[in-house]
């Protein structure tokens, strides 16, 4: 059976009293699993499915709105796994569990699973809770990928520019959200060269515009862009394909959070 040990409990009552319940949830299945005595268990995995949807969405929904409350800066990554633990359970809906092997299979697959983001999820991730510090203000939109109009700098051509970047790492991020899988990193390397061309693509345009004008920022400008270019030409290829999920994670916060800061810390600075 599985315990709620200490090194579960993040310090948040109603957290924590969630948490607890998916214990219970996990002990369930544990026990659906060695009851030899139940000739059908289609009903109680249909409840089970019920339940852990309902579970999902109540406490996805308290863990969120409690750390846009306190501007945690995992909200992010938070936000990206619950909807894996989401579409995890909604996919479960379509197997056919008619057959007594089919439901025995399932189960198991179900405790694999749950076991897995307990230790991975909560001890790895919900503990972190409120101990780092507060997010920026652009973190804690519901779409940060929207290019909205604190981004525009006044120039007509390179608030074109941006907003299509801010599209190609949406587009990325997209393929990311749902979960990642190695038969999935062609794809998104493809669109990860679409973003490098487009981005040496639109610092040559802003580049160019700053020598126009004669910017005295100009030199600054063209170290950040080669650092931003360097993040994308040094993606490590091997540590994608054995965790595609963290290891993109990791890179689309890091693409997003560089262009937005760039933005609104130095592009807006350019004299339009």
């Amino acid at each position: 059976m599985f315990q709620f040990t200490k090194d579960c409990i993040i310090g948040v009552e109603l957290l924590d009293r969630e948490h607890r319940h998916l214990f219970e949830l996990m002990n369930s299945i544990v026990d659906m699993i060695n009851n030899q005595y139940i000739p059908d268990r289609y009903s109680q995995i249909k409840e089970l499915l019920q339940e852990l949807e309902d579970y999902a969405e109540q406490h996805f929904s308290d863990e969120e709105a409690y750390m846009e409350k306190i501007r945690d800066p995992e909200l992010i990554i938070q936000r990206s796994q619950h909807m894996v633990f989401r579409n995890k359970v909604r996919n479960w809906a379509f197997v056919d569990i008619d057959e007594f092997e089919n439901q025995l299979a399932m189960l198991e697959e179900m405790m694999i699973f749950l076991a897995e983001w307990l230790y991975q999820h909560i001890i790895a991730s919900d503990t972190m809770i409120g101990k780092l510090p507060p997010l920026e203000e652009w973190m804690m939109k519901e779409n940060i990928f929207e290019f909205s109009e604190e981004y525009l700098v006044g120039n007509e051509l390179i608030d074109r520019e941006h907003k299509e970047l801010f599209r190609l790492i949406g587009k990325v991020n997209d393929l990311v959200r749902d979960g990642v899988d190695a038969s999935q990193c062609d794809e998104i390397l493809k669109i990860l060269e679409e973003l490098k061309d487009y981005t040496k693509f639109h610092f040559s345009d802003e580049e160019e515009y700053m020598e126009s004008i004669h910017y005295e920022g100009l030199e600054a400008q063209k170290r950040a862009h080669r650092a931003f270019v360097y993040k994308l030409e040094s993606i490590e290829k091997k540590e994608m394909e054995e965790q595609p999920q963290e290891y993109m994670q990791s890179l689309v916060e890091f693409l997003l959070g560089w262009l937005i800061n760039h933005i609104l810390n130095t592009d807006k600075k350019i004299p339009t």
